[in-house]
Parts: structure tokens; C-alpha cells; sequence
């Protein structure tokens, strides 16, 4: 490796390792890592897997790739020798801005896992070049600019694969990109994404703002382009028609190459379709194969029928994709036919309006194509799964209980514990061996230390390194400075009112009036928040805004800042995350009960030894259950309370506000003439009224029990050999959230790769 690298080096830059920049080290590595990765055994078999998605957060490549390739350690070492810090090497990456949140970051977990476990599966996507968007601070609230991320020197690879993708008025040709996906000790995928060559990022001025209507020139911009009007909501369209008719092409091209029979493609590939914005591969899979191939529009429903299967992630409606038959006439007319053909098919059948395509107000259902039009429909946590089955689309379980399955959501442990935390991979690998590296289950091995006291002191030496790391590292991109020696209770996630960042708010306010009361916590808390807000999602920055204001009123009161502190991180994501989390006492997983599908920021927090205080909803119900009581603070009312009380409109936050004085006061606060002087009073007003007059998931429902839960989680802090006890059987019985797992169940049930 070291011979390798220093020819590289001489190659690229004429100089020896010791004598380059950070820069051009980095750069150096990147090309040897291509190199190696092509050398690598590709993973094949009869049948292979397309994971379609709108997003992947693959998160930097780098140290993934060399430990995946199992040479990181030997690499940090020739890079120490030579006066060069891997760490510092590895700040030279930019992260690439192809996912958002959960969705993306789950995406890009399963290609890891898939090509760890040897499985043939690739992903397909497009390639944004500015991402989701960049998160500035300014006056305390949150600017979208531009980020752009692809540079000379990237892990895209340009291939010599391009197709034709037909619109109403024009045709556009296609680019495709192969980043390569190396499986742990194993052989190497591809994530494809599709670009265009006429893409023109001159067409972004200031913020994100640009013309949504050039499509030849913006297409491949932005993930999730601003769609609160026409223009937006057609580009999205524009989006998804382009990923799936290059995916569909794709498929067809490498099996026909293979000499295999399209008339049995089911034989040979398996279709994953990762949330509703790939569901028009199915009328594209149809149109390509009696248009092209011969095929009688009876055959190639069956055929797809067989090939594609459906994974659902989210049990709110306004995030199932519903399309104005208008808006597809405008973009994709050719589709219309076949999707029409689909409805008439499931009308014929089925008189329930509820399981129809098109409804009555002529808008395309895109879940409702895939559930009728597939094999297998997946919810993505047990509770979310049953909520599927059994409320949100029972309609469509009474017609196909054999198609309903669920498959737990995991996270790749080679990032979010091998690679983000060090420190407590070698504790581990000194106490259990290093088979869990493999087998996540072999973590349960720690729970014979659990009354340890070295060992317990072992973890929490690290968690005092990590909180150290974490407060230099905020120092150093944020200038902010936090108390190394305070509880880190950490929210990272999306922002999204069902996520309830809002409740964790009122706690702040709760906390500062608690202080300023005269009640001084034993411990200090630092309360750590980082989320994006979409740019159309008012209420949503209006939280941010509430939270960056209660930022600066506690930082600039000397009676309380030396007890409490409110951050946000700016521009959240995987590389930040990988901070934090390693970072975290008490991790937040606070959303209203039946809201969230499964949620895996939790499972990352509990690998790395946090403690969980959440709702029973999503995989916090798992959690609970694999912990027990004693290691987990539960709160709330559960999912069968709140989606009762959605379907009696049995919620008043009204009522609740008026007659509880303490939860008046806390929400009163927001609009208090201290927050008004530091933030902008149409926002803090909104944010107000919207709690008292709808709060639409429930914050106050939840929010006294939320205090004096969490307020006992603080007090059990204190017993600093108590709460590492519980901090270790959550590493312990974290194996079961392996992304590992979870590939294994997709591959038995749905997917049946040799």
C-alpha cells in the first residue's frame, strides 16, 4: 500500500508524501481507492437487485471505502509516518449533496450492506449538483444557498452508458456517473446516477432561486426543487420520470446483455422502489416492453408485476405522491395510457374508490400503482407496519394480505461505529474479539461486563474523549463553545413538526424559567439541535427560528448560561452527525406516536452508547423491547390514543392551553418581549398561534409528561455508574439494527438473490 500510494503521489504531483498538501494527499488516496476498488471482484449472480431512490446521503467516501477495503489502519499509519493526520486528510473531502435525511442515509446503508453480504445490486439515482441545499444562520434564521459538491478529482466516474429519455415536448439524453459501492471484505457495486450534459449551474444566482421552467438546463440541480407551485411540482416530475426511464433502460440492457429472457425478467432482476418517487419505473417498465419488445400489454403487467416491489416509509398521506393527471399530461402523455389501463384494471376489480388509481378529483395515486402493481409492499418497523396493515392502507392488506411484510430498518456499523467512533471499536474489539465487525448479534457478548466497573470506566473515558472532540470540533466550524463536562442531550434529524423539535423547545423554555427560578441543575445540560427545514416549509422554519433565538437569550444571560445552553448545528449532515452521535448522553426520539415509520438516527444514537428518551413510536418500540424498562425513558400516548384521537377529532390544543397554566406560560414565552426584541415577531407569532390553534401532531398533548420524564433522565445522570450500565446494554443490543440484518430479510422474502 505505502509503494502504491507514493507512486501515485510522484504520479499526480511529482513529490514525495511528506512534501504534499493535505489537499493533494487526499487527492492522491481518492485515485489509488478507485483504482483498487476497479481491481475488486464485482458481485454477481443470476439475479441482481436495482435500488431505486430519489436520494442516497452516502456522507464522505473516503475513510468508508479504505475500511470497507480493510486497509485504514495501515493507511492512517503510512500517513503518520509521513507527518500527515488522516483526520485532517479526510476534512478535505467535500460530502456529496445527494440525499436529505433518513430516506437518503437509509439508501445508502443498504448498498453498503447489499455489497457487503456479496449480493449483485446497484443503485440508481440522479446526480444533483447543489443538493437538498447549504444551511447558512443569519438573524436567526436559516438561508438556503447552493452546495455544490462535484470537483474535478470526485468519486464519480463517467460511463459509456447514456439513453434516450422521451418528454411531451422534447427528448433528453442522458449521463451516467458510477460511484463505486465496496462491500466490507467483499466485492464492489455501483450506485449509477443519471445526469445531463446541458445542465447549467450558472442558471442559481443567489440562494437556491432559478428558473424551474428550463428543464434542459436545471433538471439535475436540486434534490426536491421548491414544489409549491405548478412550475415546482412539474420539475419533480420531470425528476422522477428521468431516473426511472434511464433505471428501466438500464435493466433491460444488462439483461438482454447477459442473454437472458426479458420475458422472464423477473428471473433476473428484482425492482426495490424506495419510496413513492420511482413509481413511475412501473408504467415505464410497461410502455418499453409492448413498445419495444413485443410484448402484449397482459404479458408485460405480469412481468412487472413480478419484478417490482414497493417500500413504504412514511404513514403521513400528504407524503404519499398524488399527481394531477394535468400536470402528468404536460410532462410524460405517453405514460397516460398505461396508467390509465392500470386503473381501469384495479376499477373493474375493486369498487372501494380508496384502492383506485385515479380518484374522483383526477389525481394519480403513485402508492396505489405500486401496491397493486407489485409483489410485496414493506413497511420499515414492526408498529409502522401494523399502523399499514391495519388503519393507514388496510384497504389494501384486505385485498393482498400476502404482499404485506415488514423489514426493520438497519444502519451499515462500519460508518457509525467502526468509522465515527474509534475509540469505542477497539474497546469493544479488546473485550469481545472482533467478530462483531461481521455479525452485529456478537455485540450482546458485552452484557457479561455489564457490572464491570473497568469496563464501565472504559466507556466512559470514551464518551468524555468524544464530548472533548465534539467541543473542538464546534469550536472550530462554529466558533460556539460547549461544556465538555455537561449532559449532551442531542435532537438531529429532519425538521418536521411531527418530529416535534417544537416540544423539545417549550423544554428549553421550561428549563431557563426553571433555572432563573432558582433551581440549579447538579449537572449542566447542553440541548443540541441540527436540522434542514425545506424552503417551502414555513412552520418548519419557524421552529428554527424559535430555537436559535432561545440560543442567543440564554447565551447572553449570565444566570443561566452556566447551567444551560441551546445550540444548533448549522448545515446538518452525515459528516457532522458523525460528531455528534458518538458525542450523545440522551438521544431525542420524540415524534408523536404512529408518525414515525421507523426512524434510524436512534438506532446510531444507541450503538454508541446513548440512552433514548422517546415515544413508542417507529423502532423505539424495538428498542424498548430489546433493552427493557430499565434502559429506555418512555413517554407519551401511544399510536392506537393518537390515531383515535386524528379519527374522533378528539384534539383541542385550545382547550389544553387554556386550562393548564404552566403549559400557558411555556408557550406564552415565545412570544414574550425578551424573544420578540432578539427575533423577528411575525415568525415567533405564527410559530404561537399555530401551537394554540392547530398543532397538528400533538406537541402539548405530550409535553407535561415530556418534562418530568426527561426531568428524571437528568436526575439518573447523576449516578454516573447507573447510567453507564444502561449506556452498555444499548451498545449491546444494538445488533439487531444492523443494516446487515435487514439486507438479509430483504433478500429472503422479497428479493430471492442467489
Amino acid at each position: 500500500m505505502e509503494h502504491r500510494l507514493e507512486i501515485k503521489v510522484k504520479d499526480l504531483f511529482g513529490t514525495d508524501i511528506a512534501h504534499c498538501t493535505d489537499e493533494q494527499v487526499y487527492v492522491a488516496l481518492l485515485h489509488l481507492t478507485k483504482d483498487m476498488m476497479a481491481e475488486k471482484t464485482a458481485n454477481t449472480g443470476e439475479k441482481k437487485v436495482y435500488y431505486i431512490s430519489a436520494e442516497f446521503l452516502i456522507g464522505k467516501l473516503l475513510s468508508n471505502n479504505l475500511i470497507n477495503l480493510g486497509i485504514f489502519e495501515e493507511t492512517a499509519e503510512i500517513l503518520k509516518k509521513n507527518g500527515k493526520d488522516i483526520t485532517a486528510i479526510e476534512e478535505m473531502e467535500l460530502e456529496p449533496s445527494l440525499g436529505n435525511g433518513g430516506l437518503g442515509r437509509l439508501a445508502a446503508c443498504f448498498l453498503d450492506s447489499i455489497a457487503t453480504l456479496g449480493l449483485p445490486g446497484d443503485g440508481i439515482g440522479l446526480n444533483y449538483h447543489f443538493g437538498l441545499f447549504e444551511q447558512v444562520f443569519r438573524d436567526n434564521k436559516q438561508n438556503a444557498q447552493k452546495n455544490p459538491w462535484i470537483t474535478k478529482d470526485s468519486w464519480l466516474t463517467r460511463k459509456d452508458i447514456s439513453f434516450k429519455v422521451p418528454f411531451k415536448d422534447f427528448t433528453l439524453q442522458s449521463a451516467m456517473y458510477d460511484i463505486a459501492v465496496p462491500g466490507y471484505e467483499s466485492g464492489v457495486n455501483q450506485l449509477h446516477l443519471f445526469d445531463i450534459d446541458t445542465i447549467d449551474e450558472t442558471l442559481v444566482h443567489d440562494g437556491i432561486e432559478f428558473d424551474k421552467e428550463d428543464v434542459m438546463h436545471n433538471l439535475t440541480l436540486f434534490l426536491y426543487p421548491d414544489d409549491s407551485d405548478e412550475k415546482g411540482q412539474l420539475l419533480r416530475i420531470y425528476q422522477q420520470y428521468f431516473m426511472v426511464s434511464n433505471g428501466a433502460q438500464l435493466i433491460l440492457k444488462e439483461v438482454k446483455e447477459k442473454g437472458q429472457d426479458i420475458h422472464k425478467l423477473y428471473d433476473y432482476a428484482a425492482i426495490q422502489i424506495n419510496d413513492t418517487h420511482p413509481t413511475m419505473v412501473i408504467p415505464e417498465l410497461i410502455r418499453l416492453l409492448t413498445e419495444q419488445e413485443g410484448f402484449t400489454m397482459d404479458e408485460a403487467i405480469e412481468v412487472v408485476s413480478k419484478t417490482c416491489a414497493y417500500t413504504n416509509h412514511t404513514i403521513l398521506a400528504e407524503a404519499l405522491e398524488k399527481w394531477p393527471i394535468a400536470y402528468l399530461e404536460k410532462v410524460v402523455p405517453h405514460l397516460l395510457p398505461i396508467i390509465r389501463e392500470l386503473d381501469k384494471r384495479v376499477k373493474e376489480q375493486y369498487k372501494d374508490e380508496k384502492v383506485a388509481i385515479i380518484d374522483k378529483d383526477n389525481r394519480v395515486h403513485m402508492a396505489h400503482i405500486d401496491i397493486h402493481y407489485g409483489f410485496s409492499v414493506n413497511g420499515v418497523a414492526y408498529l409502522h407496519t401494523e399502523i399499514l396493515k391495519s388503519s393507514e392502507l388496510k384497504c389494501f392488506y384486505d385485498i393482498y394480505p400476502e404482499k404485506f411484510n415488514n423489514k426493520t430498518n438497519g444502519i451499515t456499523f462500519r460508518r457509525w461505529l467502526m468509522h465515527c467512533n474509534q475509540d469505542l471499536t477497539k474497546v469493544i474489539e479488546d473485550l469481545i474479539g472482533s467478530g462483531f465487525k461481521k455479525d452485529a448479534m456478537e455485540l450482546e457478548k458485552l452484557l457479561q461486563y455489564v457490572d464491570d466497573d473497568a469496563v464501565l470506566g472504559k466507556l466512559q473515558t470514551v464518551k468524555k474523549q468524544k464530548k472533548l472532540e465534539l467541543k473542538e470540533y464546534l469550536f472550530k466550524t462554529q466558533g460556539i463553545t460547549i461544556n465538555e463536562n455537561s449532559i449532551f442531550d442531542i435532537q438531529i434529524k429532519r425538521l418536521h413538526e411531527y418530529k416535534r423539535q417544537q416540544m423539545n423547545a417549550l423544554y428549553a423554555i421550561y428549563k431557563y424559567l426553571d433555572i432563573k427560578a432558582g433551581n440549579k441543575p447538579s449537572t449542566p445540560i447542553t440541548m443540541i439541535f441540527g436540522a434542514k427545514a425545506a424552503p417551502a416549509y414555513i412552520i418548519a422554519q419557524d421552529i428554527i427560528h424559535l430555537i436559535l433565538c432561545l440560543q442567543q437569550l440564554i447565551d447572553n444571560d449570565p444566570e443561566v448560561s452556566p447551567y444551560l445552553q441551546v445550540i444548533m448545528v448549522e448545515n446538518y449532515n452525515v459528516t457532522k452527525a458523525s460528531k455528534l452521535i458518538p458525542a450523545c448522553d440522551i438521544s431525542e426520539q420524540i415524534s408523536l406516536a404512529s408518525k414515525e415509520a421507523s426512524g434510524t438516527g436512534n438506532m446510531k444514537f444507541m450503538l454508541n452508547g446513548a440512552v433514548t428518551l422517546g415515544t413508542e413510536d417507529g423502532a423505539n418500540v424495538e428498542i424498548h423491547q430489546l433493552v427493557g424498562d430499565e434502559n429506555i425513558y418512555v413517554f407519551g400516548k401511544e399510536s392506537d390514543e393518537v390515531i383515535k384521537l386524528y379519527e374522533t377529532s378528539g384534539y383541542n390544543s385550545r382547550k389544553i392551553y387554556d386550562e393548564d397554566e404552566k403549559i400557558q406560560e411555556l408557550v406564552d414565552f415565545i412570544i414574550n418581549k425578551e424573544l420578540i426584541k432578539i427575533g423577528d415577531p411575525m415568525n415567533l407569532c405564527r410559530l404561537y398561534k399555530e401551537l394554540i390553534s392547530k398543532d397538528w401532531f400533538m406537541t402539548l398533548l405530550d409535553l407535561k409528561e415530556y418534562i418530568r420524564v426527561k426531568e428524571a433522565m437528568l436526575r439518573d445522570y447523576e449516578d454516573e455508574k447507573a447510567w453507564t450500565k444502561k449506556s452498555l446494554v444499548n451498545i449491546a443490543k444494538a445488533g439487531y439494527f444492523s443494516s446487515d440484518r435487514t439486507i438479509e430479510e430483504y433478500n429472503r422474502d422479497i428479493w430471492k438473490l442467489k
